[in-house]
């Protein structure tokens, strides 16, 4: 069964229960792929490798509608490590319940304005440095919005 993107949710968990941090436009791939390192030597017909260290040095990028207040809120989490979560799914009434798959992590995040042109919608890009692995969990859980 396929599902759609909508109604998934980058949440942070500030004390003991998870909540919607922003709306967000797109999310990165969410996939512990190692990165593959070249052992190939002048002696191999062809390219070998052996699998290094999972993920991306690069941090994971959200995209998200500007706004000032919410910049200025992010802006204020900067430095700080924190727990952070995608949530796939909501109930009836758009509360996100991650019934279809929960990623949680914990990170640092990081919040800049992105570039646009003529007759664009503004937008911010969230940056979050993973400090921990990202783990799956399945199954609804209720959030505070």
């Amino acid at each position: 069964m396929a599902i759609s993107t909508y109604m998934t949710y980058l949440m942070h968990k500030p004390s003991t229960n998870y909540q919607k941090l922003v709306d967000i436009v797109d999310f990165p791939g969410l996939r512990d792929s190692p990165n593959m390192l070249d052992t190939t030597t002048l002696s191999n017909g062809n390219y070998t490798s052996i699998p290094g260290i999972a993920g991306s040095s690069d941090g994971l990028q959200f995209t998200a509608n500007y706004d000032a207040a919410t910049f200025q809120t992010l802006k204020g989490m900067e430095g700080v490590e924190k727990d952070f979560a995608v949530w796939i799914g909501a109930n009836s009434s758009g509360v996100p319940t991650g019934e279809h798959g929960r990623f949680a992590f914990k990170g640092y995040l990081h919040v800049g304005l992105n570039g646009a042109g003529v007759n664009e919608v503004q937008r911010m890009t969230i940056t979050i440095g993973p400090s921990t692995d990202i783990t799956f969990a399945i199954g609804a859980t209720g959030a505070t919005t």
